[in-house]
């Protein structure tokens, strides 16, 4: 019987044990688009299998690098045998001692279109190809590299110079999009889209703009801003134009005689404020005309409105970076009838690339809901969403769409109470909403300003006091603020606009877990309403530009832009560990290698989205912190946080222990294996103790051992239990435990710590970073994982995402429901139960 294709594919698997596809003779199907798939593979170490459909069957190459947009990348590709088409939909685990055996998931896939005779191309080892896929985009090249009779069949797969084509320092695919396409699907885009959301300048189009519908007239001495409409409903389909949504001052230029007037949405004359701005303005070679744009200022490649306002309140405004997205006149045209794509392609042609502080704002070619996830990933504020064919309106009209990333908006100030402690500064604002021509209650906020600005504040605040409250009298809410409590807000004139950002809106119409932002003085307080808001937070990144950062981690190069994406990555599995328990943040501003300190409490650097809890939760101790949100803890990246280290007790209960735990931590000495026996021997103890325990790395030398608690016993009893359990360890197995800390007690043995069960001792928390070199991340284990665990940092900021994106489950999953109390062991271990 003839050989065919697939006999090498069949001949490496036993499909009694893989759940690999079975080899089919070669696959016919009718006429179609060839169909592409990128599987990655976690076998020995993790590569990707790169497979395009021809003749029936579907050509396979290893890649070890995997692809990358970047033309001046180019990666290894081993020719490897054909597999069957149905292989393209197999995602699952290949048993162990089978061949290739480990975890598979689809990491992209999609249609391709060779370019040429594609038999021809293998033939001779040049394979020109376009791919269309959820991820991978534009035109691409295979080419053969070793020679004839060479163990290896050796190729190279590189991205051909075209729109698609990106450098590797601004977007890598892989790390940017580590899951598979399978579980979380991106959306098929379209022949000439892609899903990385990369952005097109239409200074590259070489036809002129269209000016054909502009009307001769000189510029208006004023003119009001289009103005966006708040959209829960990202739209579908072609014909929008969709750019950043900049959290910044929205900003008109008028320009009369080449001198330039910057002008604020409500007509304030900001020239003198912004001087140097406006001379940067005036290099432009524009005589006369509008144009319409948002300043900024821009902290670690995203905007920063903070940043922005106190640099004009200081008057050192040269980072102020002004972005210009249309142009509604120029030089004796009206162009507000022209449509806004052209507008812009004749406005991206007026601005100097080359200047550092007026840019052109880019659009992103792409499907509205991936660039609105990119955004989110980001941090970005959200995305605007404009009608390509629409006309400049002085108006709010469904034309132009804003679309918020995050749950934030602005609120009229409607009263303040005194800080306890602090009768000069506000400690909280009461806040409200138009409806309907009534102000509505919306709740309150009380954190996320410092003691000046909450000084300043309430020296504003108590010149506009009134003696009633603003609401409207069927508000609700309004009855929680009392009449005569000793803390009843002071009512004030509802004139001024707060900005805050919050974590939802609840059933009643309230806001929950707020944090201030800024003022808005450019935003009349009658025009403020409850904005719709959609909500993305396990959002995929895509790619969009962010400014490279400095090195922290000098032995793997890796910076502070990696720790930050790391932290918005692992989220959703962090949060689990972070919520409502007080954090000590160990801050490293000079990287690991420099000074290192911890910060347990709110001080004069706010972080943004810390939820500072209530002085009474600990009398007679500062203010404790706790992370409740994916922006509190990029929040916290961003300012030089590397590890989060939580208490055993939640904010909720804080003085009994819901858990507790014992730090495995090898002495000089103690080879890794001796390690691993230790965790076991510690599980077995306390399963024999009738308590179930959890794994985790400490990410840094040692393990970590945890059993969840009820919440019933204080933390000396706690303590005490530990440090019995520890002793008991120590006296059966001396030879590799000790219980007394200290380099010289442990040399050759595992110290079992149990002082990390004290009372405000904290431990690394699950996905934390550790300021070490390598930077490893304590990571949450199943028991079954121990055996083939290599080191406690095996797992680190570089490769955690990657592991995670083949995890079907979570090990600690059932952790949040186990509740055990300690009187049982306790007594097993002689101890008096109080």
């Amino acid at each position: 019987m003839a050989r065919t294709s697939l006999d090498r594919y069949r001949e490496k698997r036993d499909f009694q044990v893989t759940a690999e596809p079975g080899p089919r003779t070669r696959t016919r199907r009718a006429p179609g688009p060839l169909r592409f798939v990128v599987q990655k593979h976690w076998a020995r170490r993790l590569h990707y299998d790169f497979r395009l459909e021809l003749d029936g069957v579907l050509l396979s190459w290893a890649v070890p690098k995997g692809p990358s947009f970047d033309p001046a990348e180019k990666r290894i590709a081993i020719h490897v045998e054909d597999h069957p088409v149905d292989y393209a939909a197999f995602e699952g685990t290949i048993p162990p001692k089978q061949y290739g055996a480990g975890s598979v998931i689809v990491w992209d896939n999609g249609t391709w279109e060779p370019v040429g005779d594609a038999q021809a191309g293998m033939a001779k080892g040049k394979l020109e190809f376009a791919l269309h896929g959820q991820k991978l985009a534009g035109r691409w090249e295979l080419v053969r590299i070793s020679k004839p009779g060479d163990a290896d069949d050796q190729w190279m797969l590189f991205k051909k110079r075209d729109r698609w084509a990106r450098p590797h320092a601004e977007f890598d695919v892989i790390t940017a999009l580590p899951d598979s396409v399978l579980a979380h699907p991106l959306g098929r885009v379209e022949k000439r889209e892609h899903g990385s959301a990369s952005t097109t300048s239409t200074t590259s189009t070489s036809a002129a703009p269209d000016l054909s519908a502009a009307v001769p007239a000189p510029a208006p001495p004023r003119l009001a801003p289009q103005l966006a409409t708040p959209t829960a409903k990202l739209p579908s389909g072609g014909g929008w134009i969709i750019e950043t949504k900049f959290d910044g001052y929205r900003l008109l230029a008028r320009i009369v005689d080449a001198k330039v007037h910057l002008m604020t949405r409500n007509g304030h004359d900001w020239t003198r404020k912004l001087g140097g701005l406006a001379k940067e303005v005036e290099t432009l070679d524009i005589s006369e005309g509008w144009l319409d744009g948002e300043i900024v200022v821009l902290r670690d490649g995203l905007p920063d409105f903070n940043a922005l306002q106190n640099a004009i309140d200081s008057h050192r405004t040269e980072s102020i970076v002004y972005f210009l997205f249309d142009i509604p006149y120029w030089e004796g045209r009206d162009l507000r009838r022209v449509p806004l794509r052209e507008r812009r392609a004749h406005l991206a042609r007026l601005v100097d690339a080359r200047s550092e502080r007026v840019r052109f704002s880019e659009s992103f070619e792409a499907p509205a809901d991936q660039v609105f996830q990119a955004a989110s990933q980001l941090g970005l504020e959200g995305v605007m969403l404009k009608r390509a064919d629409s006309a400049y309106s002085s108006s709010r009209n469904a034309d132009w769409l804003k679309a918020k990333c995050r749950l934030r908006q602005e609120f009229v100030i409607c009263g303040y109470g005194d800080r306890e402690g602090a009768p000069g500064e506000i400690g909280r604002l009461m806040l409200g909403v138009y409806e309907d021509g009534q102000l509505r209650d919306a709740g309150n906020v009380g954190t996320g300003w410092d003691s000046k600005t909450a000084a300043a504040l309430r020296t504003r605040l108590a010149k506009l006091k009134t003696d009633a409250a603003p609401f409207a009298p069927a508000s609700k809410g309004r009855s929680r603020w009392g009449s005569t409590s000793t803390s009843a807000p002071h009512w004030v004139k509802p004139l001024l606009v707060a900005e805050v950002e919050f974590a939802e809106w609840t059933p009643s119409g309230q806001i929950r877990q707020s944090s201030f932002k800024a003022l808005r003085s450019e935003t009349p307080a009658s025009d403020v309403r409850r904005e719709a808001v959609r909500v993305d937070p396990g959002a995929t990144r895509a790619a969009v530009k962010v400014t490279p950062e400095r090195v922290i981690d000098v032995t793997t190069g890796m910076t502070k832009l990696d720790l930050v994406r790391y932290y918005e990555s692992v989220a959703d599995w962090m949060l689990p560990h972070l919520a409502a328990r007080p954090v000590a943040l160990l801050r490293a501003p000079d990287g690991i290698g420099g000074e290192v300190f911890f910060q347990k409490h709110a001080e004069t650097t706010k972080l943004p989205g810390l939820t500072e809890q209530p002085a009474s939760l600990w009398p007679g101790h500062n203010r404790l912190l706790t992370i409740d949100s994916a922006e509190a803890l990029v929040g916290a990246a961003q300012l030089n946080v590397v590890e989060l280290h939580t208490w055993n007790s939640t904010a909720a209960d804080l003085a009994h222990p819901d858990r507790v735990i014992f730090d495995l931590d090898p002495g000089e000495g103690v080879p890794w294996q001796h390690v691993q026996e230790a965790a076991i021997l510690v599980q077995t103890l306390l399963g024999e103790l009738g308590l179930a325990a959890w794994l985790k790395t400490s990410g840094g030398k040692g393990l970590h051992v945890v059993v969840p608690l009820v919440p019933e016993h204080n933390y000396d009893t706690v303590k005490s239990f530990s440090r019995a359990a520890v002793l008991h360890l120590a006296k059966a197995l001396p030879q590799r435990f000790v219980a007394r800390a200290g380099a010289g007690h442990r040399k050759g043995r595992v110290f079992v710590d149990y002082l990390r069960n004290g009372t405000a001792q904290t431990t690394a928390a699950a996905f934390s970073a550790r300021a070490r070199p390598g930077m490893g991340v304590s990571m949450p284990l199943s028991w079954d994982e121990l055996p083939q665990l290599k080191s406690a940092d095996q797992w680190t900021v570089r490769n955690t995402r990657e592991y995670l994106s083949f995890r079907t489950n979570d090990p600690w999953s059932d952790f949040w429901s186990t509740a055990q109390s300690l009187q049982d062991a306790m007594e097993a271990l002689g101890l008096t139960v109080s």
